[in-house]
């Protein structure tokens, strides 16, 4: 499904604009930066041609997996500034297929219109982070990527690119976020981490959960 569009062809379609290797290699690289990327970066990056990246960027974008605009690279302003970049980055757009057709997101939208209703907001915490005390990985970054967090390292902080729960989110931000804080509290329970402590620390984009190293370690 893709955003609002439960059409199934459209969501097929997409994970078929990913078959080429080179275009999911930009794809791939797109996702993982936090900043917009121009047609030369991305070219470097996926190792082939400006050319050939351009082509590739701007089916990814028709496909609505990336989204483009323009801006100067430099970043100067005024003349000799030189013309505006195509810049790509990833589409908020969600994409997901599930054969037989599912609606998870409808349900996730009415347990979380009851939770809010029958003020269940504290037993709802501790059911999370019994969730995360399931958790079998290796350290907490295999933990969060298995979930889809895309964790990435802001100096000693590990902050999270992606939010598996935007969609949901959106609808409900105060209510999933205290629940995705007591989920991560339970993911370093399980890992037994206890020099590292899950905040809240939202920024656009991005995960509202960040970890921190506790004072002293």
């Amino acid at each position: 499904m893709s955003g609002d569009d439960p059409g199934l062809p459209d969501a097929l379609g997409v994970l078929g604009a990913l078959r080429d290797p080179v275009r999911r290699a930009l794809y791939d690289y797109v996702s993982a930066q936090g900043h917009e990327v121009g047609r030369d970066e991305a070219a470097r990056a996926a190792e082939v041609g400006r050319t050939l990246a351009a082509f590739h960027l701007d089916k990814l974008v028709e496909a609505g997996l990336l989204e483009s605009g323009f801006r100067r690279l430099s970043g100067r302003a005024g003349p000799g500034a030189g013309r505006p970049a195509k810049v790509y980055r990833r589409s908020l757009v969600e994409h997901q297929v599930s054969l037989p057709p599912r609606d998870y997101r409808t349900l996730a939208l009415v347990l979380a219109e009851a939770v809010d209703g029958l003020g269940g907001e504290e037993a709802a915490e501790v059911a999370a982070r019994r969730v995360g005390e399931r958790a079998k990985a290796s350290g907490l970054r295999a933990a969060l990527t298995e979930r889809g967090y895309e964790p990435y390292h802001d100096g000693e902080v590990i902050r999270l690119r992606n939010c598996p729960f935007h969609v949901i989110a959106e609808e409900r931000p105060v209510l999933v976020c205290s629940l995705n804080l007591a989920l991560c509290e339970g993911l370093l329970s399980a890992l037994g981490d206890d020099h590292v402590t899950a905040r809240l620390d939202p920024r656009e984009g991005e995960c509202c959960v960040a970890f921190s190293k506790n004072n002293g370690d």
